[in-house]
């Protein structure tokens, strides 16, 4: 008998501790460009917390959303990297995220990109819209955005019902246009070649050729001069007004891994974390951490427009059914 209940007890240990060890992971959803931070900053935080980190990589950030939609009930994830306010406005009416106030805020240079002033969404790095363009087919840039109607198919964005970077192109006009914003849409409309679901999709058909423009980010020619030495393309922001895409880190509604949560996003505010954001995530970082000498070759814009996020929660639906009727129509 005490042979048995000797045994019993070590298997009972064995399966705590197996337990355990498989509890203490933190998983990440995040978008696939992001992987990077496989290479050394998760083998790094593993052994500074004792844990083990799952990256799980989705081909678009609204395809996060969707799947913390369907895990509502039985979250899988701990953490989303990659939320943007738009993407913010539509969590909350799910109750996707809990609040979080790093003490690492204090890092961040400038308070107007930290988006959110609950704390749902902590931000660590932005980058500045902007119009790519080829300058072998383009020899005089748009300098406003009206330039655009004399382009007749000339360029490409990406779709607002599916990809970041198209929200916010449609939230950069909105805030430029303000009240008459689908009267310029009714208009710009005409250069617009197609909408792709994201970026990469966008950046494929612009290498190839089909369009001399498309909506990229500010940080492109010092990616190409970096990457190849040298760039036959070139950056202009319409008007000079710029709209700032901030990306986030949330922590995600029920998550069993609370702790390493916030150990994590307090990890995405740190030195060693914000310098590897330029040269990986072609991204500015929100902490006056050095900047590589090739972001000289990137636009560094003086002035920005923005729209609040309360308001952003208030109308981005409609905006997108508004944004979808005026393409199709005829």
């Amino acid at each position: 008998m005490l042979k048995k209940i000797f045994i019993i007890f070590i298997l009972s240990i064995l399966f705590c501790c197996t337990n355990i060890k498989e509890s203490n992971q933190l998983t990440i959803y995040t978008y696939d460009s992001f992987s990077w931070i496989q290479k050394s900053l998760v083998p790094y935080f593993e052994k500074s917390h004792n844990c083990k980190i799952k990256v799980v990589l989705f081909d678009s950030t609204s395809g996060i959303l969707t799947r913390l939609k369907l895990e509502k009930d039985n979250p899988q994830a701990d953490i989303a990297i990659g939320i943007t306010p738009t993407m913010l406005a539509q969590s909350k009416k799910d109750n996707l995220f809990d609040k979080y106030k790093s003490p690492k805020l204090e890092n961040i240079k400038d308070v107007s990109l930290i988006f959110d002033k609950d704390h749902f969404t902590t931000p660590y790095d932005y980058g500045a819209l902007a119009v790519l363009y080829n300058t072998d087919k383009i020899k005089k840039a748009p300098t406003n955005f009206n330039d655009f109607f004399r382009h007749k198919k000339s360029l490409l964005i990406q779709d607002p019902r599916t990809s970041s970077t198209g929200t916010d192109f449609l939230l950069w006009t909105i805030a430029l246009h303000r009240n008459n914003w689908k009267e310029f849409w009714l208009s710009f409309k005409g250069s617009v070649l197609t909408s792709t679901t994201g970026w990469s999709e966008s950046f494929a058909k612009f290498e190839s050729g089909e369009a001399p423009m498309m909506i990229s980010y500010a940080t492109d020619n010092a990616y190409s001069i970096h990457n190849y030495g040298s760039s036959t393309y070139n950056l202009v922001i319409p008007g000079g007004k710029a709209f700032l895409q901030i990306e986030g880190v949330s922590i995600v509604k029920g998550s069993s891994q609370a702790f390493l949560a916030k150990k994590f996003i307090d990890f995405m505010l740190s030195d060693m974390f914000q310098k590897e954001i330029p040269l990986n995530q072609w991204m500015f970082p929100v902490t006056d951490t050095e900047l590589p000498e090739v972001f000289s070759h990137a636009l560094h814009p003086k002035q920005t427009v923005s729209i609040p996020l309360t308001e952003i929660e208030d109308n981005l639906n409609q905006w997108l059914i508004d944004w979808e009727k005026i393409m199709v129509e005829d």
